[in-house]
């Protein structure tokens, strides 16, 4: 997690603030211990179903600062490969080994898929049930359940019910790869990544020269990335209005090239005009880069580690709904809502309603989430069959994303 405090500390090295570790909690003790209600079901269907919280502390200026953060498990991540093989180490290993040693490389290669505990399979298509029970009982590669491509759709509608959960290469997996983390399995980092740099981009050259480079990559992006989010908080919280939209400024040429030090007949400069308190585990790992781009001190703090469970909620929060329209019969054109199906008599007329129902879902959820500033995107994939010289609808999946930037806290 990053915060930009209201006031830097001044006059004094961090370090001098920095007290020794001590311990709080005790587990040798005779009181009631909680039952585990969750018993490891991570999964939830909808929005302030299950929750999730721990409780930190931070060294400030003024003493002490207790940190509680609560985070809704509906929001879903894409685990990495390196964390899901700790626990699928036979199927992860002989899975990427299988691939690694194929003639020809795989769209889905190094992705794996498995199933959530109980989940209400109420308004499934007959393709998602299907897919779903396919799926259930272990980790698969994503690659061995997929039938058609029909079935990537339904696939993703699964993951955004929260009925699935995904594994793919993460930063995390980039950072095991260049010997910066050691939590999980590093071995099947390096083979998911050098799957995944085998591919080839739109020039026919592959992706990457290896796992390293594609590391580095990955790294880079994520520095990027980081940095347009500081910058686009520091224009949206700055008193002064710039007259543009804050992440068009923060992507501007002047920003960048001022970023960069440009020297010709013009002398740009730019730089972040406050402290960067970098929390969580794996502070140390990204964020030094992160100072040196934006011109600023980054505060690691000792012990910042242990707010791990908070860096869930930096960045864009954004949420996504899917939904499919179908036609089972002629001029037939069903939607398939949370409270069963329901059909109309033009397939626009579908599109339309199941827009407006995903869009709502979605724009309440990242409220919920603690966005503001929401903006709704809408994605229409529209299949349709060529019979008799004439374009006969098949299938419609629509996938709406409604995002905006976390509210910043005050005080």
């Amino acid at each position: 997690m990053l915060g930009l405090p209201r006031q830097r500390i001044e006059g004094r090295p961090f370090s001098d603030f920095v007290r020794k570790h001590k311990v709080t909690t005790d587990s040798d003790h005779k009181f009631n211990i909680a039952p585990n209600l969750l018993d490891r079901d991570f999964a939830a269907e909808k929005p302030n179903q299950k929750w999730a919280g721990d409780i930190s502390y931070v060294w400030t200026r003024i003493g002490w600062l207790y940190l509680s953060v609560i985070l809704d498990l509906h929001s879903r991540r894409v685990l990495p490969v390196s964390f899901i093989a700790i626990d699928a180490a036979e199927v992860v290993h002989s899975s990427l080994e299988r691939q690694l040693n194929a003639p020809l490389p795989n769209e889905h290669d190094g992705r794996f898929v498995f199933t959530q505990k109980e989940m209400n399979s109420i308004g499934l298509t007959d393709r998602e049930l299907l897919l779903l029970h396919r799926i259930e009982g272990q980790v698969h590669p994503v690659g061995d359940v997929l039938r058609n491509r029909l079935e990537q759709g339904a696939l993703k509608r699964l993951w955004d019910r929260g009925m699935v959960q995904v594994a793919d290469i993460t930063p995390s997996d980039a950072n095991h790869v260049l010997g910066r983390l050691d939590c999980w399995d590093r071995e099947a980092a390096e083979k998911a990544l050098t799957l995944f740099s085998r591919r080839r981009i739109g020039s026919g050259k592959v992706l990457a020269t290896g796992p390293q480079d594609l590391a580095e990559m990955i790294i880079e992006q994520l520095t990027k990335q980081t940095v347009l989010a500081l910058l686009e908080t520091a224009i949206e919280e700055d008193a002064e209005d710039f007259g543009l939209p804050a992440a068009q400024l923060a992507r501007h040429v002047l920003m960048q090239r001022g970023l960069a030090g440009h020297r010709g007949m013009l002398s740009l400069d730019a730089a972040l005009n406050s402290d960067v308190v970098g929390l969580g585990a794996s502070a140390p790992v990204y964020y030094p880069a992160v100072g040196e781009r934006l011109h600023c001190r980054m505060i690691l703090p000792q012990h910042a580690g242990v707010a791990n469970a908070i860096g869930a909620v930096v960045g864009r929060v954004s949420m996504r709904r899917s939904g499919t329209v179908s036609s089972p019969a002629e001029r037939q054109f069903r939607v398939f809502l949370e409270d069963g199906p329901k059909d109309f008599n033009s397939s626009d007329a579908a599109m339309k309603m199941l827009e407006q129902v995903l869009s709502e879902q979605a724009r309440q959820a990242a409220g919920e989430a603690g966005a503001e500033d929401i903006h709704v995107h809408v994605n229409r994939d529209i299949r349709t069959a060529q019979i008799e010289s004439r374009h006969v609808f098949v299938e419609a999946v629509l996938t709406v994303e409604a995002s905006g930037r976390p509210r910043v806290a005050l005080g």
